[in-house]
């Protein structure tokens, strides 16, 4: 297993797009081409953690805390914690994963876990992350449609919740006039052509736009 496969689980679980915007979550360190040979987890990347890993023969570390914060490290020498952490770190390919203020706005990340170790009842978000989904509508024939949807749903769109699959969909008729020149899917060059189509709306992550 490539370290890739885990960083995808990762991020799939705690979804870097809910850091806030000071944050520095997600794949911090490493080179994702390596074979996975194990991981630690540490609340925060420390010179013993870094010394635990090589000893056990790890290489991958997955803190709470990034190591990298704030204004960030201009210079990366061994004068310094954490550029001698990063020197033993690219020297024993260990990578570094932080999860950090996504795991905090998550329901069951840190402050939900803890609602409910102090049996807090009716918790909810303060301040929910906004606008972190889209809506994508296109228009197809209608014998196409499915072929449409399928391919939007396995590219991620559609998912709502604890559901998957979801599509609103609306019949109609779709009408254009194929110019000279012009090679059309279906109708004539030359002519007005009307198709039966379907209108096809989903919702997805922006973060999955491409």
């Amino acid at each position: 297993m490539k370290l890739q496969e885990v960083i995808d689980f990762l991020n799939a679980t705690f979804k870097p797009y809910y850091q806030e915007d000071y944050d520095n979550s997600g794949f911090l360190l490493g080179d994702p081409e390596r074979e996975y040979t194990g991981a630690l987890v540490a609340l925060d990347l420390t010179p013993d953690v870094v010394e635990e890993a090589i000893a056990k023969g790890l290489n991958l570390i997955a803190t709470h805390h990034p190591f990298l914060f704030g204004k960030g490290t201009r210079r990366i020498t061994t004068r310094t914690e954490t550029g001698r952490m990063i020197y033993r770190l690219i020297e024993n390919g260990i990578a570094v994963y932080a999860a950090h203020t996504n795991l905090d706005n998550m329901r069951w990340g840190v402050s939900g876990i803890l609602a409910q170790k102090l049996e807090v009842e009716n918790y909810k978000v303060l301040q929910p992350k906004r606008q972190l989904l889209g809506k994508l509508v296109t228009f197809c024939p209608t014998a196409q449609a499915e072929a449409v949807r399928q391919s939007l749903f396995a590219a991620g769109a559609g998912n709502i919740g604890n559901y998957s699959h979801c599509s609103y969909n609306m019949d109609g008729s779709g009408s254009f006039l194929p110019e000279e020149g012009s090679n059309p899917f279906v109708g004539e060059p030359g002519k007005v052509h009307f198709e039966p189509e379907v209108r096809i709306e989903v919702i997805f992550e922006k973060r999955k736009t491409k």
